[in-house]
């Protein structure tokens, strides 16, 4: 997926303001500004496996799948299928939600339905991993109940919001 201009300058924009404070903080106490430098590498260093993971993922969704024949599953007239596809996808793609942006803007400008990116983004609150401690907690009946709770309101989310984003 390729990036836009926009959103490179956007980067480079917010890649400034961040220095631009770091320095700004160790102007005012040096010694606070080392120690969110130091929390931020170290946040860094934990979120890097999931980076590399997203951007290999990334690379291989860019190289074998063009937006636009996916655009075909999740477009105007693909029904269940595109909805399965936005659910299923939302439950197993893991990181933090401003990774997979690019992607989905991508997705989007080339036809992909604002109601399936939508539903994508509230089925990701179903965690996986999670889901045997859950069971472990709540027991496997309140756990099943639970994720089709999430499910059914990501579709009513994503109806909703088509209904409202659609041009009347």
């Amino acid at each position: 997926m390729r990036a836009t201009r926009e959103g490179k300058m956007m980067g480079k924009g917010m890649l400034l303001v961040v220095v631009s404070l770091y320095l700004l903080a160790a102007l005012f106490d040096p010694i606070s500004a080392l120690d969110a430098l130091q929390i931020s590498i170290g946040v860094l260093k934990t979120i890097l496996p999931i980076l590399l993971v997203v951007l290999f993922l990334m690379t291989v969704i860019n190289s074998y799948i063009q937006p636009k024949h996916l655009s075909h599953y999740l477009g105007k007239n693909s029904g269940l299928k595109g909805w399965l596809i936005a659910l299923i996808s939302g439950v197993f793609f893991h990181g933090p939600s401003y990774i997979w942006y690019p992607m989905l803007s991508e997705l989007r400008a080339n036809g992909v339905k604002e109601s399936f990116i939508i539903a994508f983004f509230y089925a990701r609150s179903i965690k996986v991993p999670w889901l045997p401690m859950m069971a472990g907690y709540f027991g496997i009946a309140f756990t099943v109940i639970l994720m089709v709770y999430i499910l059914a309101a990501a579709v009513i989310q994503g109806k909703l919001a088509e209904k409202i984003l659609s041009p009347k």
